[in-house]
């Protein structure tokens, strides 16, 4: 699915001088690395702050800690999406509000945030799936009317864009009042290991997230909040600072690839293939993802395994449906595209390297089985 090798291949001298010196240096935890790097993504996306955390799953965790909700307040977040978004709403006391998706870009629907807001509701949780940015214009509009917070989940769409209706852009992340990111290996912008971030233009919130990452310490041995112990490690942060440079040229091959495959794909009545919002930039591209209708999705898995060829489904279960997410205040009409694009989804494999004989490859496959 993701060609990590490759891709290392072409930064390696880079790379490996960089891991050596970090190494040399015996500044492993909040070494200049990682400060670099900070500095340079905050240019990158335009916002005034990045803070550097351990991972994906803690910055969104400590985003939402830094916000000083209480037990009890509601947040709302799409039923479609990897279960982090929701755990670290359940794991901080705070109560997960799941709503549907929209059915072209799998991104949560506005109408259906705007019918699940109450008094209790705090906060929305946007996810940028796939790697396409979500209709924030009007998440923004609803937020500001009912004085909501909103946290990006930007784990799949670094670098994309969000163009506003009179034509301004800004990149995913830097949108609401948080973003976070991972820095997973199969990210678009991935490490050789764990790592993630928190976005913010607030200098308060800031201030008190730098803290909350590193056990709630300002100076040394004063604990002046509650915190935990993230920290994106120097050598991750060095790995990162190189790739940050060649980000744009990444999503761009990621776009000629999806191109490519939509060129093969797009005219059989069995495919929907992915929508794009828009100009091209508002998607990056995490994963190509396809709707196969009026066909056995769950064959066409089994015979692309057979044929080697890797694919994935992102995702099985919607979270309304998994056990740990389960609730009396969810009715299967409330998610009714969810339900059906999670027996239609197949992702096929994306990343730099993706070459024109392999996408002929797998979309020749594909083609002969759906016949």
């Amino acid at each position: 699915m993701v060609d990590l090798k490759g891709q290392y291949d072409a930064i390696q001298a880079q790379v490996n001088a960089s891991v050596i010196s970090t190494i040399e240096s015996t500044k492993f935890i909040n070494g200049p690395q990682v400060k670099e790097f900070q500095e340079h993504l905050e240019n990158y996306l335009g916002v005034k702050h990045v803070i550097p955390c351990a991972n994906g799953t803690d910055a969104l965790q400590i985003a939402l800690m830094g916000l000083g909700l209480k037990k009890g307040d509601e947040i709302i977040t799409a039923d479609f999406t990897f279960a982090a978004t929701v755990e670290v709403i359940s794991l901080l006391g705070l109560t997960p509000v799941l709503v549907d998706i929209d059915i072209k870009t799998y991104n949560i629907d506005v109408s259906a945030v705007k019918k699940a807001i109450t008094p209790k509701t705090k906060a929305i949780i946007p996810v940028h799936l796939f790697g396409q940015a979500a209709m924030m214009s009007e998440i923004i509009k609803i937020a500001e009317k009912n004085d909501l917070y909103i946290i990006e989940d930007n784990a799949q769409s670094i670098g994309a864009n969000y163009t506003f209706p009179d034509g301004s852009k800004k990149k995913t992340g830097s949108l609401g009042h948080l973003g976070t990111t991972s820095f997973f290996p199969s990210k678009n912008l991935g490490a050789y290991g764990d790592g993630g971030a928190i976005f913010t233009d607030d200098d308060r919130l800031a201030n008190t997230l730098r803290g909350m990452v590193n056990h709630g310490m300002y100076v040394r041995y004063h604990h002046d909040v509650v915190g935990v112990n993230s920290r994106l490690d120097s050598i991750q942060a060095a790995i990162l600072d190189i790739k940050l440079s060649y980000l744009d040229y990444y999503n761009e091959c990621r776009k000629a690839a999806a191109i490519k495959y939509t060129q093969r794909l797009a005219n059989n009545s069995k495919i929907i293939t992915p929508f794009t919002i828009g100009e091209c930039d508002s998607h990056v591209y995490h994963q190509y993802t396809l709707r196969i209708i009026n066909a056995d999705r769950d064959a066409l898995v089994q015979y692309l395994n057979k044929k080697g060829i890797p694919c994935g489904v992102y995702y099985p279960i919607p979270l309304h449906l998994q056990k740990a997410y389960m609730s009396d205040r969810y009715k299967e009409t409330d998610f009714m595209v969810t339900n059906q694009v999670v027996n239609e989804v197949i992702s096929l494999p994306m990343h730099t390297e993706l070459t024109d004989d392999q996408i002929d490859l797998i979309t020749d496959e594909i083609l002969t089985f759906l016949a």
